[in-house]
């Protein structure tokens, strides 16, 4: 094939002037395919030892009750089965003042069924949980001593029992897939969960049956046989396979964020390879203007450098695919700490050959258009585009075909996510950042051209004559610089807005407004008394109370949860059990949006108020019905109305809220919340778990603390992807750098030859660079208030503050960077010797 000899024949020259093509390439190769690599490899993990992380083959797990004969009959059926029981508590020093909130395990003798629990000292789980006269054994977490002020062998309380802290847990098999917790552990026996007095109609229990199966028992048939003999039961059932689904979901949510991140690094990148191509074509123009010469056709030359395009390409993406495929068995060591199980190092080829693929589209994307230009225009204009360049257009098929890469591009991107709409709003904001800068850059270059400064007018006004020619003189590098430096610095702008807005939200504004504390497990003859009790407690303000149980949405209208489409970001109401409450009265921070609010005195069928977004997620409407299981018992109920939650307020808040009249019937107790001074806070404290030890106490700022915390590590990912950006957009920079670095030479000489001094050219160059950066810093400024502002107001629903200090730190960071590059392309021009240049001109 002619055109892939000539192809090969010139790249046997060298790669010289494609090192910065293929490295623009390669870096966001690597970023999307080593995120990928890294989701792929811990999602492995967990399905490899989905057993250890469930603890059995499958569970049962109901809320508010254990199992009924029947049930247990029908579990105990199936294979060796181990209950466990948890619920949040309070526990407390005999021997002191101290208490804190724990999340309580209570195991039966069977525990685990799979795995070990590792303790320190290490002796066997029985014998750490014995009892001894009235005093139960227990195991905790370290933090559970440091809260408690505690070591071990010392004896705590909680409820009505007393349990001596025998050992420390330093792992606990099916941890993982428990979800969030706002306290430390503490594992005891059932026998002991009984003697505490803490499992009372209503509260807030869970009741998890891990099975462990029987030979020639199969999974489907079980849970088929489960769903259809148990139909109002109200379990959830999960088998081995299902791996930990929250985690699941946010390693997809995650990994999505930092994929479209590193989408924006080959972006960035991409216009790295259109400047390279650009480059190489000018290079080749004596070439190219003589093949036309001696009747070379168009199609000709065109597929001798597309075939140059493709090698150079598959030479990017192998080496970005390539790093991106060890990303994590370079990570495993740092992450197998913090993660549930060890993940699964090896080669995943999906995310590599998704990661390929991005690579190859955004290559052809943007070579296409200078390839074409080049090939297509005849050698005459070849020669004049060096010195005038025009626009000559490629003609219609080539734009079509440019067209459709980008769409391809954007398609990839939307219809690979998890959340198709994010991933659409992402493109959406890449291309209308594109084009802003490109405008601005072409913008810049009009207003330069205009710019008329007088003549003999001093060496400043010379130096800034000097920098504005070559903002619009032609082949200027302005669009490059512009386009590369501003994409990027946009991207840091907008995360270190939504970083700083989410850790104003936790660290200042929620305090400010959130209650000091949340009393979960009161039972209904302790809500007059524990109402008494705050008022009488000296710095305590307003009380909120309000009934509630919990229940799992068990079918939407004819349609059970797996049957219904649902909006992606509304699907977690359909998984696991919701709190649930009734109420006479419209709850405090709901506003109305469709329908009327019941009477008060209302007692007739059960009737729904459901929250604005979940509504709209599940398509549902007024006059729809839902049924919920609560406490074994399937609960159709009508959609009376329809509600718009404010949730940045940290108040009880209810997807569901039912009509009075059934559920007060039914066993449940109260959550509370109550606002309080600082010093308020600590009488208060001490009151509740000395009065009524059976209330769990979740204090506030302990919440926003761990929740602080966890804001700061995504931080820290996504600076880092964030940064990666940059790389991309200093290596583009680079590239335009070094595309026109004869050039400037070349100019360097002239104008030494004509008496500029070396202060004359550096400050030429510093003055185009600083326009060049204040101009794109300013656009980066207002794109990226704008872009987090629709993240943190639109997506996160939640309340947004310029932080323009920050902002401008970063804008004003790209300037810097700008200037560095500035100077670094002067100090080549300033070493030259002019003889040598003007010799070879």
């Amino acid at each position: 094939m002619l055109s892939l000899k000539l192809s090969w024949r010139e790249l046997r020259g060298g790669l010289l002037g494609f090192r910065l093509f293929v490295a623009c390439l390669a870096l966001g190769v690597a970023s999307i395919a080593g995120i990928g690599s890294l989701s792929s490899a811990i999602v492995a993990g967990l399905e490899r030892d989905g057993r250890l992380l469930l603890g059995g083959d499958i569970e049962f797990r109901l809320i508010h009750r254990e199992a009924e004969p029947r049930e247990r009959a029908f579990l105990d059926a199936q294979g060796r089965v181990s209950e466990t029981v948890q619920m949040r508590a309070m526990a407390h020093r005999t021997a002191g003042d101290t208490s804190t909130l724990v999340e309580l395990k209570a195991v039966d003798q069977a525990y685990p069924l799979v795995g070990q629990v590792m303790l320190q000292p290490a002796l066997p789980l029985a014998d750490v949980l014995r009892r001894d006269g009235d005093v139960f054994g227990a195991a905790v977490d370290e933090a559970t001593l440091v809260r408690l002020e505690a070591q071990l062998g010392d004896v705590i309380g909680i409820g009505q029992a007393k349990f001596r802290l025998n050992a420390v847990i330093e792992r606990e098999p099916d941890r993982a897939t428990e979800g969030l917790t706002l306290g430390p552990r503490v594992l005891a026996s059932r026998a002991a969960l009984d003697a505490s007095g803490l499992v009372q109609p209503g509260s807030l229990s869970y009741f998890h049956y891990r099975i462990s199966y029987a030979p020639g028992i199969e999974l489907e048939s079980v849970t088929a046989r489960a769903k259809a003999e148990f139909a109002e039961s109200g379990w959830r059932i999960r088998d081995w396979r299902g791996g930990n689904p929250g985690l699941r979901r946010f390693l997809d949510r995650a990994g999505l964020f930092l994929v479209l991140v590193g989408l924006t690094a080959l972006l960035i990148g991409g216009v790295g390879v259109a400047n390279a191509v650009h480059a190489h074509m000018q290079a080749k123009t004596g070439t190219i203007a003589t093949l036309k010469s001696l009747g070379a056709t168009t199609g000709l030359i065109f597929r001798v450098y597309l075939w140059q395009t493709f090698l150079l390409a598959g030479i990017g993406i192998v080496i970005g695919v390539s790093l991106g495929a060890f990303l994590p068995m370079l990570a495993a060591n740092a992450l197998n700490a913090a993660l549930p199980v060890p993940l699964a190092a090896g080669l995943y080829w999906q995310p590599l050959a998704v990661a390929g693929l991005y690579g190859l589209l955004v290559a052809l994307a943007f070579a296409l258009w200078p390839l074409a230009r080049a090939a297509d225009i005849r050698p005459a204009a070849l020669y004049r585009d060096l010195v005038a360049p025009g626009l000559n257009l490629p003609r219609w098929p080539y734009l079509l075909g440019t067209a459709l890469l980008f769409a391809a591009l954007a398609a990839l991107a939307i219809f690979s996510a998890e959340v198709p709409r994010f991933a659409a709003y992402f493109v959406a904001g890449a291309a209308v950042s594109f084009l802003f800068f490109r405008l601005l850059a072409w913008g810049l270059g009009k207003v330069a051209a205009r710019i008329t400064l007088p003549a003999n007018r001093g060496r400043w006004t010379a130096r800034l004559r000097l920098a504005l020619a070559a903002l619009h003189r032609p082949g200027s590098a302005t669009a490059s610089l512009m386009l590369s430096l501003g994409v990027a610095l946009t991207l840091l702008v907008t995360m270190a807005q939504v970083e700083g807005n989410l850790h104003a939200q936790v660290t200042e504004r929620l305090p400010d407004e959130a209650p000091a504390f949340f009393f979960v497990d009161i039972q209904p003859d302790q809500i007059d008394a524990f109402k008494q009790l705050v008022a009488a407690t000296p710095g305590t303000g307003a009380v909120q109370t309000v009934p509630n149980l919990r229940g799992r949405i068990t079918r939407v209208g004819d349609l059970a949860p797996e049957q219904v489409t649902v909006d992606p970001e509304q699907r977690w109401v359909l998984q696991g059990d919701r709190g649930l409450t009734y109420s006479r009265e419209l709850p405090e921070g709901s506003t109305l949006v469709a329908g009327q609010w019941w009477p008060k005195d209302y007692d007739g069928p059960p009737l729904i108020s459901l929250e604005e977004a979940v509504a709209k997620g599940l398509g549902l409407k007024l006059g729809d019905s839902l049924t919920v299981n609560i406490l074994g018992r399937d609960i159709e109920a009508k959609i009376a109305n329809i509600r718009r939650l404010d949730w940045s307020s940290l108040g009880i808040n209810f997807v569901i809220v039912f009509s009075p009249g059934l559920l007060e019937r039914a066993p449940h107790t109260h959550l509370a919340t109550v606002k309080a001074t600082p010093e308020g806070e600590n009488a208060l404290f001490r009151a509740v778990t000395k009065q009524m030890p059976g209330i769990s106490v979740i204090r506030m700022k302990d919440v926003l603390t761990e929740v602080n915390n966890l804001v700061t590590k995504l931080g820290s990912a996504v600076r880092g992807a964030a940064i990666v950006t940059l790389i991309s957009g200093l290596l583009v920079l680079a590239g335009a750098l070094a595309a026109e670095h004869r050039r400037r030479l070349r100019e360097g000489a002239i104008l030494k030859a004509l008496g500029a001094t070396r202060s004359d050219i550096l400050a030429a160059h510093l003055l185009e660079y600083a326009a060049v950066g204040l101009v794109g810093a300013a656009l980066a400024y207002g794109l990226g208030l704008a872009a987090s502002w629709g993240i943190v107001a639109r997506i996160m629903n939640s309340g947004y503050t310029p932080l323009a200090g920050t902002a401008a730190l970063t804008a004003l960071g790209g300037l810097g960077v700008a200037l560095l590059l500035g100077l670094g392309g002067a100090w080549a021009t300033l070493n030259a010797k002019p003889a040598p240049l003007l010799r070879q001109a």
